[in-house]
């Protein structure tokens, strides 16, 4: 997803502006969540890779035009069962600004729409991860319908938040419902597969159970709660 300059203009850019204000501090609480269970350097190193991650998945990964606005699979549910929710944030949002900077200045003026699209959900999938995941059982071992929940709770909430974005920015005219509608059926194919890419990387993070390596990433994704 990446709503393109112009969806959202002028005076209604205050709201985006609040809105990723609150993200970014909503972010600082999870970060300090994750430091409650880790030392700075290696929330720094799980931050490091969720950015890597995030500009690949932006640059490297497929992405087209759909609608209001572009398809790209972001793995942001690969990004939470690996890293965990405070270095997720962290890599979403620095992500989404080193590839604007670097790739798309055009862009940057929506960098608060995209920031708030990109993090909430993050934050709901966070909240109901509890409820999805048993807390006896650990990130690696889900099964698909597990992984599928959670992708369709992180991925339906960008095209709830694409589809805000649209309506508030430019109204109910049939052309946007439409182009909204779109976006919203090509993007609705990465809560398909992304359960699949999430399943081939937890099998092979099970191979590192007990190594040294495992403290890179979440405590949660080797252990129960």
């Amino acid at each position: 997803m990446h709503i393109e300059p112009g969806v959202v203009d002028g005076a209604k850019m205050v709201f985006a502006y609040g809105t990723a204000a609150a993200a970014a501090g909503y972010s600082l609480k999870l970060a300090a969540n994750d430091l409650k269970f880790a030392n700075i350097p290696a929330f720094a190193i799980r931050a490091g890779l969720a950015t890597v991650g995030t500009f690949a998945f932006f640059e490297v990964l497929p992405h087209f035009s759909a609608g209001i606005s572009e398809v790209h699979f972001i793995l942001a549910t690969t990004l939470f069962l690996l890293l965990g929710a405070g270095a997720a944030a962290a890599g979403l949002t620095m992500g989404l600004l080193i590839q604007g900077l670097l790739f798309a200045p055009t862009d940057l003026p929506m960098f608060a729409v995209n920031m708030t699209t990109l993090l909430v959900p993050l934050f709901v999938l966070n909240a109901l991860a509890r409820k999805i995941v048993p807390e006896a059982r650990a990130y690696v071992d889900l099964d698909y319908a597990q992984v599928l929940k959670m992708s369709a709770v992180y991925q339906g909430g960008v095209i709830a938040w694409v589809a805000f974005w649209a309506i508030y920015g430019q109204g109910f005219g049939a052309e946007n419902i439409q182009s909204v509608l779109a976006f919203g059926a090509a993007y609705a194919l990465v809560i398909v597969i992304e359960p699949v890419a999430d399943l081939a990387v937890l099998a092979a993070a099970k191979g590192l159970r007990g190594a040294k390596a495992a403290g890179v990433f979440t405590p949660r994704l080797f252990n129960a709660a």
